[in-house]
């Protein structure tokens, strides 16, 4: 099968190459997914879990990609919930090599039923972006109706999901980024929007759940604004900044399947719209993953026409 792999960490994502790789078996309690379509996340090459196994061994080549929708062709020893030939979508293991390839052998529990009304490319664009921004804003900021959110970068993949869902949900959302990123920020249902160049983050007042994406000096100054109760949640590893009279909390996100299903009936419905910057062939993945402009959104890989 063709896959896109990377051998040397201290090359990065100029190392990408695309090989040939044997189809992966299943293990127990696994599946083999055809794949259709995969995200990616730009900061993967900086994983310790792109390198190296659970028990630390390295395990370069690596296939890049955790985000998946395709089909499922094969199911291992004692694999139950899913069949042959479903649809489904999810979240590979960190550890594991990856979905930017024809196939990937992924637990079943990893999975959700994708329905049959939702492109594979939109299907692959939500597990990551989705579940962090879900798992951020209710299991760990513990968002209620009526409280305000301030959500940094706001405009970018998991940023529109955070906007939408805690718009959804009753929240007030302060979306920040750069200048450019105004408009889209607020077509994705911002309330308002800090330039985080330009205007005074402190205008904003009291919050009381800050989003973080970005980490230091914002990271910082937000942890000033968190009203007593409320929560700094960040994606961007250990906290450096703590509410004075709040909690801070950081986080990986884990794959769930009731939330899968919760986020992908929302982009049925039209409540929940993807972020989806550009879409590339597999063949024509090394340079779409290395662009010379900045993302707007998520880059997603068609493995399959």
């Amino acid at each position: 099968m063709k896959a896109i792999v990377v051998t040397d960490e201290a090359v990065g994502t100029a190392g990408m190459t695309l090989v040939e790789r044997p189809v992966p078996q299943a293990a127990i309690n696994d599946v083999i997914v055809e794949i259709h379509a995969s995200g990616y996340v730009p900061t993967e090459v900086e994983w310790a879990s792109t390198w190296t196994d659970r028990a630390g061994r390295d395990r370069a080549p690596s296939i890049l990609g955790h985000e998946l929708a395709g089909v499922v062709s094969a199911l291992g020893y004692g694999t139950t919930g899913l069949s042959v030939g479903q649809r489904v979508f999810g979240l590979a293991d960190w550890h594991r090599d990856g979905t930017l390839a024809q196939y990937v052998a992924i637990e079943a529990r990893n999975l959700a039923p994708l329905p049959g009304d939702v492109d594979f490319t939109v299907g692959a664009s939500l597990p990551i972006s989705g579940l962090t921004a879900w798992q951020g804003l209710f299991q760990h900021g513990r968002l209620q109706a009526g409280q305000s959110v301030l959500a940094h970068g706001a405009a970018g993949a998991v940023g529109t999901m955070v906007t939408e869902l805690a718009r959804e949900a009753g929240a007030y959302v302060i979306g920040t980024g750069r200048a450019a990123d105004r408009q889209k920020a607020l077509d994705f249902g911002a309330h308002e929007f800090v330039d985080l160049e330009s205007d005074t983050l402190e205008d904003v007042g009291g919050v009381d759940v800050v989003f973080d994406v970005i980490g230091g000096d914002i990271q910082k100054r937000s942890a000033d604004l968190i009203r007593a109760g409320g929560t700094l949640v960040t994606v961007v590893g250990p906290p450096e900044a703590r509410p004075a009279h709040g909690v801070a909390i950081d986080f990986v996100v884990e794959s769930d399947r009731a939330q899968l299903g919760e986020i992908v009936q929302r982009v049925r419905d039209g409540r929940l719209r993807t972020n989806i910057d550009s879409v590339a062939a597999l063949d024509d993945a090394v340079a779409a993953l290395n662009p010379t402009e900045r993302r707007k959104g998520k880059t997603i890989i068609r493995v399959r026409p």
